[in-house]
């Protein structure tokens, strides 16, 4: 890109480098979700919980099947740690 062309885009660098910083946010914010040491850690909270007597069996049985398809489904949009799109 020349000299001019530069200059006409200089305007929207801010816009430019804000959708930067949440594309890097969103990014960083999917790799702790589906993170498997996180979801494992959530999964023994969760055990503790319905040991103390905090949930009971169905609902128990509710979030586990929820953390364990999202350990599924973030295994199955990695390939060697990497997100596939």
């Amino acid at each position: 890109m020349g000299l001019i062309g530069s200059l006409l885009l200089l305007p929207a660098a801010p816009a430019r480098g804000a959708f930067w910083a949440l594309r890097q946010a969103l990014a960083e914010a999917e790799r702790e979700y589906y993170d498997p040491a996180v979801i494992q850690r959530e999964l023994a909270e969760l055990s503790g919980r319905l040991e103390r007597g905090e949930v009971d069996e169905a609902e128990f049985d509710r979030l586990e099947d929820a953390l364990l398809d999202r350990l599924d489904e973030g295994r199955a949009r990695r390939i060697d740690g990497t997100r596939t799109t």
